[in-house]
């Protein structure tokens, strides 16, 4: 063998091995590293996961949340447009009853004037539907118990001279109350001196007296006072005069004693009819 070959062979035999344990080491460290990196990656990974998790259902919070205040800005404007519509309909109603009001007032005020009417119709055919004078003063007092709701109430006529009031009918008054009354004191007498009716407005028609009468009406024959009607008292439950009492007082005024005079005339003909000369030349 040459010197060459020995100090070749020599020289690989000098040289170190390579260490192993450093090269693994270092090898495990750089995987651990990845490794490290990898867990690292992946705690991130999963970090992000539940983060993107927590944003969606932030996201489906927001718009669930979203959606309901779209659904609560129409259920208010909703209520507001009802709200608007009750206001129109209780408007609407308001009118309505007002109109229906004053309809059922007018259709009250109608039917009484009808019942009114009625009433003067009833009295003004009573008193003209007999020729006695005992069948027309019975009708009389009808009108007066009646229609007017006269309890106690007399009838006078004036004697020849114009100085006294004789009682001819009368009704609830003892009969040592009737008496002839002077016409120059008495209130019964100045609504026969002045052709003016006297009607109690204020006081309670239910207790007049004989003193002071609730309602005196003056009798006319061809617009000259022949006589009167005293009502003293109402029934109870009559507690003043309303329109119609008025209506009727005029109408037994201007008729009853026309028809009492009528009758009493038509008596005294023995109920004999006037001949055709008495109706000749009506025009003049």
């Amino acid at each position: 063998m040459s010197k060459e070959q020995k100090s070749h062979g020599s020289g690989k035999a000098d040289s170190s091995p390579p260490d192993l344990r450093k090269e693994r080491d270092q090898f495990l460290q750089t995987f651990s590293k990845g490794a490290k990196l990898t867990e690292e990656f992946i705690k991130d990974y999963e970090q992000m996961q539940r983060r993107m998790g927590e944003l969606e259902a932030e996201n489906t919070r927001l718009r669930a949340s979203l959606s309901a205040d779209t659904a609560m800005r129409d259920l208010m404007d909703k209520i507001d447009r009802l709200e608007h519509e009750k206001r129109e309909l209780l408007s609407r109603y308001r009118e309505a009853q007002a109109v229906s009001t004053q309809f059922s007032a007018r259709a009250e005020e109608v039917e009484s004037e009808f019942a009114n009417l009625a009433n003067l119709f009833v009295a003004s055919n009573q008193l003209h539907s007999s020729m006695s004078p005992r069948g027309v003063t019975r009708r009389i007092k009808e009108v007066l118990a009646q229609l007017v709701g006269a309890e106690r109430y007399c009838m006078y006529l004036v004697n020849a001279d114009g100085s006294e009031l004789v009682p001819i009918a009368s009704e609830g008054i003892a009969g040592d109350k009737l008496i002839t009354l002077r016409v120059d004191n008495s209130r019964v007498g100045e609504v026969l001196r002045t052709g003016i009716a006297y009607v109690d407005e204020e006081g309670d028609p239910s207790r007049g007296t004989l003193e002071q009468p609730s309602a005196v009406v003056p009798l006319s024959v061809d617009e000259k006072v022949v006589g009167v009607i005293a009502i003293f008292a109402t029934l109870a439950q009559k507690r003043k005069f309303f329109t119609i009492d008025f209506e009727l007082f005029k109408l037994l005024g201007q008729h009853a004693a026309a028809a009492l005079v009528a009758a009493s005339l038509f008596a005294q003909a023995e109920r004999k009819l006037p001949g055709l000369e008495a109706f000749l030349d009506l025009s003049v």
